[in-house]
């Protein structure tokens, strides 16, 4: 195959770079760096919740709850994802967290990627 595809499975792959499987933080010569969008297989245990607020966000996200029960905290609400499919968009300056309430996997799709969201490894759940 050419160096241009890659072809992977995104519960293994993700478990490789805390469920991220496209975005500007892949290699530059791997198919799967990108600086327009991000891309990320959440798999996240009953309880688990993100470790802080996202707090000026630049981006604009799309969340799809694939399995589980998940809930996103925005400003002044909470948006509960409980059936299949269900999803929800929020944009830039919008900021945000979440929590599993149940077992979950949740598919994010992120644009533009660009850094400076990542909770550092100390803190993050």
């Amino acid at each position: 195959m050419s160096d241009s595809v890659y072809v992977g499975n995104a519960g293994k792959d993700a478990a490789l770079d805390r469920g991220w499987l496209l975005g500007h933080f892949k290699d530059a010569g791997d198919p799967r760096h990108s600086e327009a969008v991000e891309i990320k297989w959440g798999v996240h245990p009953r309880g688990d919740e993100r470790a802080e607020w996202v707090r000026g966000e630049e981006r604009t996200a799309l969340l799809v709850l694939i399995s589980g029960r998940f809930r996103v905290a925005l400003p002044g609400h909470d948006v509960l994802l409980e059936e299949q499919g269900d999803y929800v968009v929020w944009g830039h300056g919008v900021d945000h967290s979440w929590f599993a309430e149940e077992e979950s996997v949740v598919l994010t799709v992120r644009w533009p990627s660009v850094p400076g969201y990542a909770v550092t490894e100390s803190t993050e759940r």
